[in-house]
């Protein structure tokens, strides 16, 4: 037997149809595996992530070779894939599929994510979800005019619900097939669950030679609570389900009353980044690599690395507003469960609008830790212990009593506090720590222009802040009148994302807060220069942060960190800060 992979696998797995029988040689690199029925019919080559190419119709032990999609790509082949997983997210830039689907492997260069295509639809995928096509020689034609058959199939079924109205036969087998694939992908999630818990978690904890209960929590984060809800949600959605008439099932009201328990996502979504670094770690190690692999066979589960069965949460929390949409599509406005699912797919969308603001966030922390890193002489406490969020920056002239003196000042908006900065005379891209004012305890004055009371002075494009308890009130001016309304306007959204804040329950824990403070240190040592390079300047922009999205159009992925990605808002306004300008 010969195999061309260029590199040894680890151990080849050969499983024989007929006798169920597995055999496992083991070598230094990878691992193959295949299925054999006197001849090899299919066969997938696995890197811990990405499923890599086979070729030929049907290949004998004898001269089996498996070959590169990048190759085949280069040299001008049309590659196909075929989906083993659904994926379900909504990032604009990766492409969206369900299990079964054949996709056009278009770019294969990075090994985790490769750039494909379906009908008109391109984007990004894993290469993990997918099993690259036995016989990459088999024309299309028959699964395109599938695809567009079942198409055609879908209009003409909603071309006769307009035409014989609402209510009737067609319009309820339509809303009973997406209530059975709702509690249908709903169980068969709850089983995903379980098989991580029982199946990693609980082997993990056995193995306290192996993992730290720190390494536990950033591997699965709070999967285990989120098991336990899920369980509780299933009873609601079976209580509510109809299993003899499908199509009267009333389960909106069971996303109406957990929709705050969906928020624990978000904690899971922000940790899963941190999961995935502390994964790639571990499985440089062999002993870690058998161990998982041990885990998966033990609990039965389908042949993917751990690191993309933690993706399934993820995923989850998206497929909700999509599958709310289509059952809201194909619920009459006089059905009973109407209102209800409407209101469940805002709720939900709701959900979605705050696990990508918190992820915003939380994303937010270490750049702002770098930031307060950067200002020399700064007093007091951290910047991180009250605020989360840069609102707004700019430089304005400062007047405050008893010295109404006018001073130019670097001003940094956050949440709850307001930071001013001095300009080095020489080095403009350094800046000195000046103080700080409570945003919870002022109040914004606009002035008129002309003549100030209070500083006795003639004014223009000023504002004032005045102490609600107390005498301090400090004049600020802007030199153009749209540069005051602009600040106007972001000390509103202050306190609008205060209010928000409070009613939603967020904040940074000591332990987040603490991280980031000693990761800037790391970057900025004691008695070296502080001053934000320019080159480091350009590293911060290039910084992208994909999130989830609040729209729901039809095929798009969510998406955690990949090519191709969403800029963030926040480096919109950071990027104009002066300490990282020369």
């Amino acid at each position: 037997m010969s195999l061309d992979c260029g590199r040894k696998p680890k151990y080849l797995e050969i499983t024989h149809r007929d006798t169920k029988r597995t055999c496992k040689l083991h070598t230094k690199r990878r691992l193959v595996s295949w299925t054999e029925s006197k001849k090899v019919t299919s066969l997938a080559l696995t890197h811990l992530y990405p499923v890599q190419l086979f070729s030929g119709r049907k290949m004998s032990f004898s001269h089996c070779s498996v070959v590169c999609p990048l190759q085949l790509i280069s040299d001008g082949s049309v590659v196909y894939a075929e989906a083993l997983w659904d994926h379900v997210t909504m990032d604009d830039q990766e492409l969206g599929f369900k299990a079964g689907d054949v996709i056009e492997v278009v770019d294969a260069t990075n090994k985790e994510w490769w750039w494909g295509r379906i009908m008109d639809s391109e984007g990004w995928f894993p290469a993990s979800f997918v099993r690259l096509r036995v016989n990459q020689d088999e024309p299309m034609d028959d699964y395109l005019t599938h695809l567009e058959d079942a198409h055609a199939g879908e209009e003409n079924r909603e071309g006769l619900g307009a035409i014989l109205g609402p209510g009737l036969p067609c319009k309820e087998q339509m809303r009973t097939n997406v209530i059975n694939e709702i509690m249908s992908t709903e169980r068969d999630y709850i089983k995903h669950l379980k098989d991580i818990c029982e199946g990693y978690v609980k082997q993990c904890r056995k193995r306290t030679d192996m993992f730290t209960e720190e390494q536990l929590c950033t591997i699965f984060g709070n999967i285990e609570e989120i098991y336990r809800f899920q369980r509780k949600f299933l009873k609601g959605l079976e209580k509510n389900f109809n299993k003899e008439q499908p199509h009267l099932s009333e389960i909106g009201c069971c996303f109406l009353e957990h929709q705050t328990d969906f928020q624990i996502y978000s904690e899971y979504c922000n940790n899963h980044p941190n999961a995935c670094i502390q994964l790639s770690k571990l499985v440089k190690v062999n002993k870690y690599v058998f161990f998982f692999e041990a885990c998966r066979l033990l609990q039965k589960m389908i042949d993917i690395s751990l690191d993309g069965f933690l993706l399934t949460p993820v995923q989850k929390i998206c497929k909700y507003p999509l599958q709310l949409a289509e059952l809201l599509k194909y619920t009459n406005p006089q059905h009973r469960d109407y209102t209800d699912v409407e209101a469940a797919l805002n709720a939900m969308k709701n959900v979605a609008r705050l696990i990508n603001e918190r992820k915003r966030r939380l994303e937010n922390i270490d750049k702002i830790a770098q930031w307060q890193s950067s200002i020399e002489d700064w007093e007091g406490e951290d910047v991180l212990s009250r605020s989360s969020d840069l609102i707004f920056s700019g430089e304005l002239s400062k007047l405050s009593h008893p010295h109404a003196k006018s001073q130019q000042r670097m001003f940094f908006l956050f949440d709850h506090q307001m930071v001013y900065c001095k300009k080095d005379l020489l080095r403009r891209d350094m800046l000195y720590y000046k103080g700080r004012m409570d945003m919870d305890c002022m109040q914004v004055i606009d002035v008129e222009d002309g003549k100030e009371k209070d500083f006795n002075i003639s004014v223009k494009n000023a504002l004032k802040l005045q102490a609600l308890a107390g005498d301090e009130t400090h004049l600020l001016c802007s030199k153009k009148p749209e540069q005051k309304q602009r600040w106007l306007r972001a000390f509103a959204d202050e306190r609008i994302q205060v209010q928000h804040d409070c009613e939603t329950g967020f904040s940074l824990t000591e332990v987040q807060k603490k991280q980031a403070m000693l990761n800037a240190r790391k970057t900025h040592p004691a008695g070296k220069p502080k001053a934000v390079t320019r080159p480091y300047y350009d590293f911060l922009m290039r910084q992208k942060h994909p999130s989830l999205p609040t729209a729901l159009p039809q095929q798009q992925v969510f998406m955690l960190a990949e090519p191709k990605r969403k800029t963030s808002t926040f480096w919109h306004n950071i990027g104009r800060l002066t300490p990282f300008k020369k």
